[in-house]
């Protein structure tokens, strides 16, 4: 097999290790992006600036301050945003009160 072969079954076996939850810490790297659009991830759900805040546990006004550039989220922050932009019913089963 080739050398470029080698390394696609690599990437793909490592890429189901980390989707399993079987990878060994360390051996791969996450990705936080420095920016994150969240009027987008926001217009992308449909939801008013008030909705999405309520829904996710943020202030209106941080929300606001988010979207019009006077202040950005921070790394853990963006992380979560990036959770809510990619499985918004997740966040918002695990949110839920019982």
């Amino acid at each position: 097999m080739s050398k470029v072969g080698e390394s696609i079954i690599r990437g793909f076996e490592q890429a189901l290790a980390f989707a399993e939850g079987t990878a060994k810490e360390g051996t791969y790297v996450v990705h936080i992006p420095a920016e994150i659009d969240v009027r987008a991830i926001r217009g992308r759900l449909g939801m008013t600036q008030q909705e999405f805040a309520v829904c996710f546990g943020f202030s209106v006004n941080t929300v606001r301050h988010w979207e019009q550039g006077r202040r950005v989220p921070e790394g853990p922050t963006r992380a979560y945003l990036m959770v809510i932009d990619r499985e918004p019913q997740a966040v918002q089963k695990a949110l839920r009160i019982a």
